[in-house]
């Protein structure tokens, strides 16, 4: 039988799913993941999802601060990126979690 999930794992991947529960982070998630530049202007965002500025700040706000987006300024505008490092600790956590089903 395969182990269960530590304190920590449950709490990283209960929060990652709070995170994730919203559908407009996952539409973010999946533009930004399916870019083939691998990185996406917030502006291209606001016209993609037909949300305000603030909304869609918002909410790449909450995947940075979750780890699963990072940013980074070019000139007048923030472009952001998938962090694969946190999405593969997800993986684990998450791999653990259905082996138990």
């Amino acid at each position: 039988m395969p182990a269960s999930l530590t304190e920590s794992q449950s709490t990283d991947l209960a929060s990652a799913f709070k995170v994730l529960a919203d559908p407009i982070r996952v539409r973010l998630l999946s533009l930004i993941a399916a870019s083939p530049e691998g990185e996406v202007c917030a502006c291209d965002l606001v016209d993609t999802l037909k949300r305000s500025q603030p909304t869609i700040s918002h909410h790449l706000g909450v995947l940075c601060d979750a780890g699963f987006l990072s940013r980074e300024r070019q000139g007048t505008w923030i472009w952001y990126s998938v962090v694969p490092e946190r999405w593969a600790q997800l993986r684990v956590a998450f791999d653990s979690a259905t082996a138990l089903v």
